[in-house]
């Protein structure tokens, strides 16, 4: 099955930025579309950034114009630049496929707090 490792979180500051890194096992270039996913306390999982094969984008409305997924088909990676954080931004943050597959990588915190 697919291992998918997540890293870059941390604590930040509001307005600060992040750059969140995912490592898969498989090659990502024969999936459809790939993606970014948190979950914060209490909160169902969502799916916040998307980049298709041909590396479309697509952004919930919450993060819009602040973070960037992008995917290095060589490396097996995939990306989230994150800028302007907002405290709201504070979640586990998890990478998957889209729809995801059944098992998850273990997600990195991310935490915006001052």
């Amino acid at each position: 099955q697919v291992q998918l490792v997540e890293s870059g979180g941390g604590l930040v500051q509001p307005g600060g930025s992040l750059r969140l890194s995912c490592a898969a096992s498989t090659n990502i270039f024969a999936i459809n579309a790939m993606g970014w996913y948190r979950q914060a306390p209490g909160k169902q999982r969502e799916l916040v950034a998307r980049i298709a094969r041909i590396s479309s984008t697509n952004y919930a409305d919450s993060v819009k114009g602040r973070f960037t997924i992008s995917r290095d088909n060589a490396k097996n990676t995939v990306f989230l630049q994150m800028n302007s954080l907002k405290p709201e931004d504070t979640a586990v943050y998890y990478c998957n496929a889209d729809p995801p597959w059944r098992n998850w990588g273990q997600g990195t915190q991310v935490t915006v707090s001052s």
